[in-house]
């Protein structure tokens, strides 16, 4: 399976303005099988020293906040961040808690000449359960890929 192939055409069927979306596993795989694959983390720094943060290398992973806690104020550094965190040519991962930021994320890369952005599904948390809880539901922690807590 090619899981590049996949993701972009769930990007085609859903008309979606980034290359693609990749499952939380599949974007573990791609981890696995190539080192110019990034994770780029575009949750607030809050949520990573609180909630978590995946373990995988550091030459694979940038964190590269989408907004500021507390307020959720928009990052203006975010562009050139990203720019020292990747290059245009390299495939990116995108997530965020439970995948809206990191849509928005994908799509202003994409905007801006980024031509591999991803967005991890589910994102690392997933959405609320009925007792309104996460990493239940679905996302990178309820995949049980590597990640550890606050």
């Amino acid at each position: 399976m090619d899981i590049i192939a996949t993701a972009r055409q769930r990007g085609q069927e859903k008309h979606l303005p980034y290359a693609g979306a990749v499952t939380p596993a599949e974007a573990y795989t791609l981890l696995q099988q190539n080192r110019a694959v990034k994770l780029i983390d575009v949750r607030t720094d809050a949520e990573r020293d609180w909630v978590g943060r995946v373990t995988i290398p550091d030459s694979q992973h940038a964190a590269v906040q989408w907004s500021f806690y507390p307020g959720g104020t928009p990052n203006p550094e975010f562009l050139g961040q990203l720019g020292q965190a990747a290059s245009k040519d390299d495939v990116l991962l995108f997530l965020c808690r439970s995948g809206v930021r990191s849509r928005h994320a994908a799509k202003l890369a994409t905007e801006h000449g980024y031509q591999n952005c991803f967005d991890i599904l589910e994102g690392f948390e997933g959405d609320k359960d009925a007792e309104g809880h996460r990493k239940t539901v679905g996302g990178w922690c309820k995949a049980g890929l590597p990640w550890v807590g606050a």
